[in-house]
């Protein structure tokens, strides 16, 4: 297999993408976004479909599900997406950003769906069944998916065939979508894997952990990370050898470190990684004697609360964004129910500029009551949008190209939004927007902005990872 960047055309602007992340900054305003829609542990006996959401404020359809792709499975788990090619390909002519990658992570089915014969209207392309996968890589589990500037395609998996950790990669063909085989070497896969992103020019890629899919599954035990089913390293590989040569573990404070950010910078040689389990977001960075290290570089407080089923209640840091002239740095606390915003020009001392309460666990008018808060003198209110009292808390995120828009969602993972928020289940999940104030920091709900996933034809529907037609920030790498 050719792994290394061929080149078929020096253009400038002939394929996908675009030339550089400032480049990108300037694309066109976001008309239309995809989203997973997931029935899974819901109670609704349907399949998990992507929907296609207006958010074009001059159009009539203005935050409504303008279509819906059923899968033809049922309990797939669709969670992330990616592309078939990106502007890693963008000086490759003969490539088109033309297919939406679907990974599903508990059935290890992958969809690939055809979003240029219609982007309003999408269509299932091809099912790549779980036996590929199981029988070709010995993998299971599928989470993040690139593009390679080869043509390939390449996603990480939490998991092998019998539910076990194994943090491999698997290699499907950018034409054909056939899986070709691991690109890790043999043997040398990680105990865990969850999210990845490369950096060709410094010949690196990482590589997170969350835990067993066998026993994150059916939803979190604190007992389970005792046991050494969670983890708490992130992965260092030779993106040209595909050697494993370095873990770099994060310990206590990192446990369970989910989506990886290097800037978006090609020559940048550093990043940030979000820890959930405690709270903390590590910045990884090579050394001068050429190896990587990881340092924390901001921690937010756990609170002493009652009425909770742990008597000290983590944030829960579940997803980070970088934005595209890597000037802000922004993650949600899936538990405490907040978003926040950091200036991150100082690389090492980041500087909190925003913050927005949208749900979460320490209402007021909870059941659970805070005995003990290091940052806040009280529990936050329900916001309510559009008459909607918000059910569950910030999660995903997605950030407009100009950094201007800040879309969020409000589901984790079914299991899990079943026993930390039952009322998501019964409700729905949200997408809602945040304007940001690009020059001094700040965030501020847009009242005019809600996509209700409680109002769905088939019942209420957990919405994930929001996906822009023309790739975004957590979609695209630069070469």
């Amino acid at each position: 297999i050719e792994h290394k960047h061929a080149r078929t055309s020096k253009c400038s602007g002939c394929g996908p993408g675009y030339k550089s992340p400032l480049d990108a900054m300037k694309g066109p305003r976001e008309e239309i976004v995809y989203l997973p829609c997931i029935y899974r542990n819901t109670g609704v006996r349907k399949p998990d479909y992507l929907a296609t959401v207006d958010v074009d404020p001059k159009s009539p359809t203005y935050c409504k599900v303008i279509h819906r792709l059923p899968m033809p499975n049922m309990n797939d788990e669709l969670h992330h997406s990616g592309w078939n090619a990106c502007s890693s390909c963008y000086d490759d002519a003969s490539k088109k950003r033309s297919r939406l990658i679907l990974p599903s992570l508990i059935s290890s089915r992958i969809y690939v769906i055809d979003v240029d014969t219609d982007p309003r209207a999408p269509r299932l392309h091809k099912t790549v069944e779980p036996v590929e996968m199981y029988w070709k890589c010995g993998l299971a589990n599928p989470h993040t998916s690139h593009c390679l500037g080869s043509g390939q395609v390449m996603i990480s998996t939490l998991g092998d065939p019998s539910g076990n950790g194994k943090g491999g990669f698997v290699l499907l063909d950018g034409e054909t979508f056939e899986v070709l085989c691991n690109w890790e070497l043999p043997g040398e896969a990680a105990p865990f894997g969850y999210d990845f992103w490369y950096q060709p020019r410094h010949n690196v890629m990482i590589s997170t952990e969350w835990g067993a899919p066998k026993i994150l599954a059916n939803g979190f035990n604190p007992a389970d990370l005792k046991d050494g089913h969670y983890g708490q390293c992130i992965h260092v590989w030779d993106w040209t050898t595909h050697k494993h040569v370095q873990t770099l573990d994060l310990g206590e404070e990192g446990a369970i470190p989910l989506e990886i950010r290097f800037l978006h910078d090609p020559a940048a040689a550093e990043g940030y990684v979000g820890c959930a389990l405690q709270g903390t977001v590590f910045r990884f960075y090579k050394t001068p004697k050429g190896d990587w290290a990881a340092e924390r570089v901001i921690k937010v407080p756990s609170k002493k609360v009652e009425g909770w089923i742990l008597p000290e209640m983590p944030s829960l840091i579940t997803d980070i964004i970088i934005s595209l002239d890597d000037r802000f740095l922004y993650f949600s606390n899936w538990l405490h129910g907040d978003i926040r915003q950091y200036d991150i020009t100082d690389r090492r001392n980041p500087r909190m500029v925003g913050q927005i309460f949208l749900g979460g666990s320490i209402q007021n008018d909870g059941p659970v009551k805070v005995l003990d808060d290091k940052e806040l003198d009280s529990q936050p209110s329900p916001r309510i949008v559009k008459g909607k009292r918000i059910p569950g808390s910030p999660q995903m995120l997605q950030l407009s190209l100009d950094g201007k828009r800040l879309y969020v969602t409000t589901s984790l993972y079914s299991a899990w939004d079943k026993q930390f928020y039952p009322e998501l289940i019964k409700q729905g999940s949200v997408m809602m927007r945040i304007d940001v104030d690009t020059v001094k920091g700040g965030l501020k709900l847009n009242e005019d902005f809600l996509v209700d996933f409680g109002k769905e034809p088939d019942g209420p529907v957990l919405a994930h990872e929001i996906r822009y037609p023309g790739g975004d920030c957590t979609s695209d790498i630069w070469l």
